[in-house]
């Protein structure tokens, strides 16, 4: 069992940053993953990244304005959002599936967050 609680979500003004993080009670064997859900749209994945480092994934849609990051002592992973467009509103979720690194980010994610809003306004 994995538990996930995502903070820093909030609004914000077209143009601006946001961070994200993503607190797990454990860290290792661990594919994160950053979802978001829009209203109106379909499930997003955003970014992902594997506890035991290697590449990093990111959808087209926030490639070069999104950066996925983690800290392993700390057990979290971060998303960096800058360049924030009125498009990137959504409820954003942490997600993680205890897997290989081979297996990540294409894996089955099997542990979410409660998930946290971010708004960006034009």
């Amino acid at each position: 069992q994995v538990q996930l609680v995502e903070s820093g979500g909030g609004s914000v003004q077209a143009g601006g940053s946001l961070r994200l993080s993503c607190a797990a009670s454990r860290y290792i064997n661990l594919c994160v993953g950053w979802f978001r859900q829009g209203p109106g749209k379909e499930r997003e994945r955003v970014a992902a990244i594997y506890s035991g480092g290697g590449s990093t994934y990111y959808a087209d849609s926030v490639k070069g304005r999104f950066t996925i990051s983690q800290d392993n002592a700390r057990h979290t992973s971060y998303l960096e959002m800058n360049s924030l467009k009125p498009e990137d509103t959504a409820m954003y979720y942490c997600a993680a599936d205890l897997t290989t690194p081979w297996s990540c980010p294409g894996t089955s994610f099997n542990y979410w967050g409660q998930g946290t809003q971010v708004t960006v306004s034009s």
